[in-house]
């Protein structure tokens, strides 16, 4: 119910439009948003660089309702692009075929992220579709396969979600095209017919599409938080004789820092998904969907601030998995 909860209100704008301006909202979103501007996204990412961190960069914001804000928000990954090279900063970046269009044509979508892949493929970059609700996910593998990795095969990949009860099939899919693969649980409510509703079927479903990517896949990116399935992950690498440089670990920004400076000093490859943009808000809310012990520690330090007095402590920075 509070997920629920949490979900809905990441979709009001009014919620937004009042909390956006309450000093401690954004103080709690900074924890886990780099910023609203691409340079305060690239100082982030360059504190990460120096701890041997490599990123993927999010501007925020999923649909656009007309073609004139698709074709922006492709122009500010362009920039971002060219920002990141300027900088030699060693990311990536993460796109939403939404935000460029997809639900107002596929052609738009199309066109706009091929343009950003183009500009990718210059800087011989990479980019990643990430993967939104299962409404999306045969139209964003189909664009991927037919559109976009036939011309872009260094240069794009793909996210998938072990939520989902059809991402065996679609791991087998993406093997045999030897594509890059995101693998992580996934952050949207969906349908029981269509998604598991017991984390403990999601976490086995997580493993074995983890196995099966470790062994057969492209270099796929192991996105999780939780412990239990990174010493998996170690364990399983070790037996199969897989290298370390065969995969990377990945968790979110600000979200168990701790942990992923420990497996850069283990040796392991590290990229920390780093979203920033003025529409944080979502992506907050989802964030403490997933995180619930991080519910307390905003919504206290709110109360404080409006009322007076001193904050909290922090969250706690060992709970939740991604």
């Amino acid at each position: 119910m509070l997920r629920t909860s949490l979900l809905y209100l990441s979709r009001q704008q009014r919620v937004f439009d009042f909390i956006k301006n309450v000093g401690f909202a954004r103080k709690m979103a900074s924890r886990f948003v780099a910023g609203e501007t691409i340079e305060t996204a690239l100082d982030a990412v360059a504190a990460l660089n120096a701890k041997g961190i490599t990123a993927s960069l999010d501007l925020l914001g999923e649909s656009v309702h007309s073609e004139a804000e698709a074709r922006e928000t492709g122009r500010q990954y362009l920039l971002l692009l060219d920002r990141i090279a300027a900088r030699k900063i060693d990311a990536n970046v993460s796109v939403k075929l939404t935000a460029l269009g997809q639900d107002i044509s596929d052609k738009l979508g199309v066109d706009v992220v091929r343009q950003v892949l183009e500009r990718a493929k210059q800087y011989s970059s990479f980019v990643r579709l990430d993967m939104e609700s299962s409404a999306y996910t045969d139209r964003t593998l189909d664009t991927f396969e037919s559109a976009l990795y036939p011309d872009f095969r260094d240069n794009v990949g793909i996210v998938l979600q072990s939520s989902l009860r059809r991402t065996l099939d679609d791991i087998e899919r993406a093997n045999r095209l030897q594509c890059r693969v995101r693998i992580c649980k996934g952050a949207y409510l969906e349908a029981p017919d269509i998604a598991f509703p017991d984390k403990a079927d999601v976490d086995r479903n997580y493993v074995e599409a983890m196995h099966r990517l470790m062994s057969h896949g492209r270099y796929p990116g192991i996105a999780t938080h939780d412990e239990i399935i990174i010493a998996e992950a170690k364990r399983y690498a070790k037996a199969q004789g897989i290298a370390n440089d065969r995969f990377e670990f990945q968790m979110l920004y600000g979200v168990r820092r701790d942990l992923q400076e420990q497996l850069v000093a283990d040796g392991y490859r590290m990229r920390v998904y780093v979203p920033f943009g003025t529409q944080w808000y979502p992506y907050l809310m989802r964030r403490l969907a997933e995180r619930p012990a991080n519910i307390a520690f905003m919504t206290g330090n709110i109360v404080k601030e409006a009322f007076g007095g001193g904050s909290t402590a922090r969250p706690d920075a060992r709970t939740g998995a991604h």
